[in-house]
């Protein structure tokens, strides 16, 4: 019997087929993955987000095989081709390799040498050389050659044999385990192109197994290989290839086993290894994509999820050298009050007019925290700023990753809410915010623009895409969002919402002012019973009528807090953030038919700390005040920094210059890693060693071994 589609998904991700049809069921009802995550804990078995996607991408890919199954089984009715065993094995089948090898056979054919030779009715003496059962192969090829030629007819015949060996099952089986266990990937560079390729250097006479070769390596060759400088091949040993093919075909020592030989030995080179690089180099590509989306994933989560600065009025700094500073001043909601330039470095050294308008801008707008671009004149400019602030000043002093900045300011979104301003006023605002609020500034601009992944630019853009919208929704659900304050940018990632409902809470709130409770967000338009299902547990209402609404217990388990606040004889705001009282409830006798334990404890982890914002407190990084270039950095220094970005090959960290450093992944632990993840995270600060600087080659090479 086959299995379901459900027992399938289960096997495949190691859990109980009863959770995947649950989960299944909640996504087919319009169920988000963070509401099904957060609030269906005793439906699923408390399956976590990363549980949940695997099952609906698991559903998709059998969906998509099964539509090529049933795709398969009506062009072979077309054809009539009645093999009752075919059809079971196609049924049952669930490799997509497999399915294709089946259907191979039966596919419609361009017109090949095999085809010609067909046309030309050679396919019968094609039959009689593979049947072995003839000794004079040329008698019997004289009776099927056109003006004698037997020759042309033997090697029209061995073109039939060649297609049908390239189409066996036992011979694609066999080759494939072959590549599978063995494939080298050889990589040589085009001598005429070798100056030019020079940051491909290690790859100029490459030679590995591939299932050896990492995945950056891998997407780096492909690359170089896109490039035109890199030439790519993948092999196995040929000989041995062939003689495994021959023990498969070849069953005499007749004359048409010499006929064979050639045939096998012309299809495995023109036909069958062709088809399998191909297969081969695709499943490379694809395992390389898919680690380097994980690696991606992992670093946006990290970064969204950084610590926000809060509600504190900031100035925000876009350095520049020739083009001067671009000041903004923003309020605590993140709303510009004023913007101006300032030109305190070289060519035009106006630093004493800086330094006055600074000063005067800081007491003006009663400034809190200063956020400053890291790019150019970054670090000369976090140094002009800190000798302007006393050294008892409470105003710290934060260098922001501007990575991102100049594709936000050049956005529609940046347009809309900033019609007259230049790009680089937008970029300075951005800057500021991104200090106040990580998550809520970077939600505006497309994921692949942050840089903080590996080879991003090389892998599926449509996997990735729909894996980085997953991330984000996960980041801004898992955070909580104020109806009354997000952007529609924000709230359009908030479960059950999306871009127009977003847009519409937002016009509602300019309209009609800010929202008392969560249910009063019922009057928006469009905003129906689903949706505040999906969404209202991660909307918040601060200061409101309600305050639950303050936290993240949903709605629909409002009468529950009701009572647990009535056996404590205490109302709603007294039970809020009572720790001892909250300890002493006797959670079972809570438990409903829709609510159980899992809930329950949620329930009573948020009303102890009631909106917890889960990311932290924002931390300053303080570099060393002796390097501003790479040509100031030597070989032994020690070196403060945080990591900007992680891939599988190692760190890279932000060392306060233009470069960042690299700690390789044999240089982060003493003990042995496989992955830098295990030992760092985005945005840590670090003290590294410098163990090489290569100018030329801008290389900066740090260490974290003692």
């Amino acid at each position: 019997m086959r299995p379901t589609l459900n027992k399938r998904i289960a096997q495949s991700i190691n859990i109980s087929e009863k959770q995947v049809a649950v989960v299944l069921r909640l996504l087919a009802e319009g169920g988000t993955i963070p509401f099904i995550a957060r609030y269906r804990k005793e439906a699923t078995g408390s399956l976590d987000e990363i549980a949940i996607e695997k099952i609906d991408n698991a559903q998709k890919t059998l969906k998509e095989l099964e539509k090529r199954k049933a795709s398969i089984l009506e062009k072979l009715a077309e054809l009539r081709v009645n093999k009752p065993s075919l059809i079971e094995q196609i049924k049952n089948c669930y490799d997509p390799k497999e399915l294709e090898d089946l259907y191979l056979p039966y596919k419609q054919k361009r017109k090949t040498k095999a085809t010609v030779a067909i046309e030309n009715g050679l396919e019968p003496l094609a039959k009689i050389i593979m049947s072995q059962r003839q000794n004079d192969i040329m008698t019997q090829a004289y009776r099927y050659a056109r003006n004698g030629l037997t020759a042309d007819a033997l090697e029209g015949a061995r073109h039939i044999i060649a297609e049908w060996v390239s189409e066996s099952k036992a011979a694609r089986d066999t080759i494939r385990t072959s590549f599978e266990r063995h494939a080298t990937l050889i990589a040589k560079v085009d001598k005429k192109k070798a100056a030019e390729a020079q940051k491909y250097k290690d790859y100029f006479d490459f030679s590995q197994t591939i299932h050896r070769t990492p995945s950056h390596r891998l997407l780096a060759i492909f690359r170089a290989e896109k490039e035109g400088f890199l030439k790519v091949k993948i092999e196995i040993d040929t000989d041995r290839a062939l003689e495994r093919l021959e023990r498969i075909f070849i069953r005499s020592n007749t004359d048409a086993a010499d006929h064979i030989r050639l045939a096998v030995k012309d299809s495995y080179k023109r036909l069958l290894a062709p088809s399998i690089v191909t297969e081969v180099r695709k499943e490379a590509k694809e395992k390389a994509d898919q680690e380097a989306i994980e690696i991606f994933k992992n670093n946006l989560t990290q970064l969204l999820m950084a610590a926000p600065l809060g509600s504190k009025n900031v100035l925000a700094l876009d350095p520049g050298f020739r083009s001067g500073c671009k000041l903004t001043c923003l309020d605590t909601q993140g709303n510009l009050t004023h913007h101006s330039t300032v030109y305190p470095h070289p060519p035009q050294n106006k630093t004493k007019e800086a330094s006055l308008s600074i000063e005067n801008l800081i007491k003006k707008h009663h400034i809190e925290a200063i956020a400053i671009g890291n790019g150019t004149a970054g670090r000369d400019t976090e140094q002009f700023i800190k000798s302007l602030l006393p050294k008892d000043s409470t105003i710290e002093v934060y260098l922001i990753s501007e990575a991102g900045a100049s594709i936000y300011s050049a956005s529609e979104a940046a347009r809309e809410e900033f019609p007259d301003l230049d790009l680089t006023v937008r970029g300075s605002v951005s800057i500021g915010r991104r200090l106040m609020d990580p998550l809520a500034e970077l939600v505006k601009i497309d994921p692949k623009s942050i840089g903080v992944g590996q080879y991003q630019h090389d892998v599926d853009q449509g996997k990735l895409k729909a894996s980085l919208d997953n991330v984000v929704s996960f980041a801004v659900n898992k955070v909580g969002v104020n109806a009354n304050t997000a952007s529609k940018h924000l709230l359009q990632h908030v479960a059950g919402l999306g871009p127009k409902l977003g847009q519409n809470i937002v016009e509602y709130r300019n309209t009609n002012g800010p929202f008392k409770t969560i249910e009063s967000i019922k009057k928006v338009q469009g905003y129906g019973a689903k949706a505040f299902e999906q969404s209202a547990g991660f909307l918040r209402v601060v200061d409101g009528d309600n305050p639950l609404d303050e936290s993240a217990v949903h709605p629909e388990s409002y009468a529950i807090v009701k009572k647990m606040a009535l056996k404590n004889n205490l109302d709603l705001k007294q039970l809020i953030g009572n720790e001892t009282a909250i300890s002493e409830l006797k959670l079972q006798e809570f438990v409903t038919e829709t609510i159980g334990l899992p809930t329950l404890k949620d329930i009573v982890t948020e009303l102890k700390k009631p909106g917890l914002d889960p990311r932290g407190a924002a931390k300053t990084i303080v570099f060393d005040d002796r390097i501003r270039d790479i040509k100031d950095i030597q070989v032994g220094m020690r070196l403060q920094g945080k990591v900007s970005n992680l891939t599988k090959f190692g760190a890279f960290v932000d060392i306060g210059v233009k470069e960042n450093g690299l700690i390789h992944i044999s240089e982060i632990s003493d003990r042995r890693i496989s992955d830098p993840a295990e030992v760092l995270h985005l945005e840590q600060a670090i003290t590294a060693r410098v163990i090489e600087v290569d100018i030329d080659r801008k290389r900066i090479a740090l260490s974290l071994k003692e």
